[in-house]
């Protein structure tokens, strides 16, 4: 890149962009990827773009995903040299939630870069579903130069304005020499304590504008590093809370998978013989073939597990911030129990449900603080022989007729039956979406990734996009989606297919926005507005037009038979699967209801 670059150059006109050397036989680039596989070292970057580069490589990012455009294009051209595989979706929204996906799955923040304007604004519904996940993701969004930032120029939008209450911090970058600084800790901070978006804004003419400092290694501001360790006294008075327990119950949410608490949390757990219920996010912290587990609570949840929060006396709460779908109404949730809440980040305590003994920590280091002050384990033998008559009484079962239509949990067990334990679930959002938590077997943690808080439809094929791109060649990565999900960035079949992602996308086809027609028959007279999806595609010979592998399912004796195919095609393949159209998600707790008081049917509600 040439040292003399024009920081007023316009990078969408080709005749001013800088050209790589892409001589045959050249010399593999600064941060490059050796023939032997080995990180050439990094050398002094030359201009802004090449120090946003050079600190995502110091920070070992090995993937990154997004969409190419004019403000944002100096950075991709630094790109063109780097040790870092650049994915390139067909949707910003896509890189967004690819990003996120990946970053569950790895462990470490994912990387999404979009252009000024609607690159940008498309990244924000990905940005948002990663701030109420607590999903650790960075974001990089070009700009216009900063002198005309401000002049409605073209493509310009206020991207620090709008991302401000959806991320963790954003910065605007300001200055060429300490851009490569600023990326750095973005990336760290979104990592740090709990975990969340970062973005930083990049001015085109700061990323075009010379510098010769290298940028320093990535490193979270000092105060938003948090204690680990809870207080003593908050220690000693939660762990006697605990042993005078009669019903004592662990409730692991989204923190213990995030905070790498699991084997801690797990630990517990069994030495003090606790049942266990864990929220949607926090699937798989626990693993659901236990005799200890009860599965997840909440709106969709488990009767055993609703019926053992309505009753506990005692409810461990680690990694959780009681969000409404988990809790119904606060004034009925887990009401004779008192409330031990451990959770990183203070703001959470006592902010929905309040906390008779809040402790403040990492998850793991304080589960092991708590069972290192504990002198006994709580006498609850009977309180778990009625949770498991619990489990026999309120079974997650379904009805099956060989002459009706296929039902849809039958689909998700016959996936689980042929997969591994270390299979990877992604959803959208709906039915499907509470049909794969409920009837798929989880054991291991970052194996069920979804869209929680924020719900957002269209989650699947991009998150199953990151997630594969995140995991081990030899583990299967199943999405499962919905008619209108799947609809919503199908374009990103694309890049599956360009990419030759080993993935199978399932689509529970009922032609319904299905929990839109659930609740309108619930609630709504049977009045089905704008919720009826008679009109989709053949989403099979849709995805052979895409270049995937393309299977449909009508009746259950085919089920076997296109399972096994589409797990053995070595490349993307969708299988769409019509199923009862009238299927119902049950249990169910109504909106604002008891935990306790879950529906089994649609005449309880």
């Amino acid at each position: 890149m040439s040292e003399s670059a024009n920081p007023t150059a316009d990078p969408a006109d080709p005749d001013e962009a800088d050209e790589a050397d892409a001589a045959d036989g050249a010399e593999p680039a600064d941060g490059a990827r050796t023939p032997d596989g080995a990180v050439a070292a990094a050398a002094t970057p030359e201009n802004g773009a090449a120090a946003v580069v050079a600190a995502l490589e110091s920070a070992d990012v090995q993937t990154a995903f997004g969409v190419q455009g004019g403000a944002i294009m100096p950075v991709y051209d630094a790109l063109y040299g780097s040790s870092i595989d650049h994915v390139t979706m067909a949707h910003e929204q896509g890189a967004a939630h690819a990003a996120d996906a990946y970053g569950v799955v790895a462990g470490t923040p994912g990387v999404c870069l979009a252009t000024s304007g609607p690159g940008a604004t498309n990244l924000v519904t990905g940005i948002a579903d990663a701030s109420m996940d607590s999903d650790a993701m960075l974001a990089l969004t070009g700009q216009v130069p900063s002198h005309m930032v401000g002049s409605d120029a073209f493509q310009e939008t206020d991207t620090t304005g709008v991302t401000a209450p959806i991320t963790k911090h954003n910065y605007f970058a300001s200055d060429s020499t300490t851009v490569g600084d600023v990326v750095g800790e973005a990336f760290a901070l979104a990592g740090t304590g709990r975990p969340g978006p970062t973005l930083v804004d990049l001015p085109k003419d700061v990323s075009f504008g010379e510098t010769d400092r290298a940028p320093a290694a990535p490193t979270p501001p000092e105060r938003s590093v948090p204690d680990p360790e809870a207080d003593a006294e908050s220690v000693e008075a939660a762990a006697r809370a605990i042993e005078r327990a009669e019903k004592p119950l662990c409730l692991f949410g989204g923190g213990v998978i995030k905070g790498n608490a699991t084997a801690e949390a797990r630990a517990f757990a069994r030495e003090h013989e606790v049942p266990v219920v864990t929220t949607m996010p926090g699937i798989g912290s626990f693993p659901e073939d236990d005799e200890l587990c009860l599965s997840w609570a909440g709106m969709h949840g488990t009767g055993y597990a609703n019926m053992a929060i309505s009753h506990t006396d005692c409810l461990i709460a680690v990694g959780t911030r009681f969000d409404d779908r988990l809790t119904g109404g606060v004034e009925t949730f887990a009401p004779g129990a008192e409330v031990v809440h451990v959770d990183i980040d203070p703001a959470e305590i006592s902010k929905n449900i309040e906390a008779d003994y809040p402790v403040v920590g990492d998850a793991g280091t304080v589960l092991g603080q708590i069972d290192a002050a504990m002198e006994r384990s709580p006498a609850a033998r009977e309180w778990c022989e009625q949770c498991a008559d619990w489990r026999e009484e309120y079974p997650m079962d379904y009805a099956v007729d060989p002459d009706e239509p296929v039902k849809p949990q039958f689909v998700v067990e016959a996936y689980d039956a042929a997969t591994g334990d270390d299979a990877i679930v992604t959803t959208g959002v709906g039915q499907h979406q509470m049909w794969a938590a409920q009837y798929w077997t989880y054991t291991e943690p970052r194996t069920f990734v979804s869209s929680h808080g924020l719900g957002t439809m269209g989650y699947g094929l991009p998150g199953a996009i990151g997630a594969r791109l995140a995991a081990e060649d030899d583990r299967e990565v199943i999405c499962f989606d919905g008619d209108g999900s799947f609809l919503m960035t199908i374009q990103e079949l694309s890049v599956a297919v360009r990419e030759n992602l080993d993935i199978t996308v399932v689509v529970l086809n009922n032609e319904y926005i299905g929990m839109v027609r659930q609740w309108q028959d619930a609630f709504f007279e049977g009045r089905h507005m704008a919720s009826e999806y008679d009109w989709m595609p053949e989403f099979d010979k849709l995805a052979e037009a895409f270049g995937a592998r393309g299977f449909r399912v009508d009746e259950y004796d085919e089920v076997a038979g296109v399972v096994r195919e589409s797990l053995a095609y070595d490349g993307p393949s969708v299988v769409d699967v019509h199923v009862d159209p009238r299927e119902d998600v049950y249990p169910m707790v109504a909106s604002g209801g008891a935990n306790g008081e879950f529906a089994l049917t649609g005449d309880q509600l």
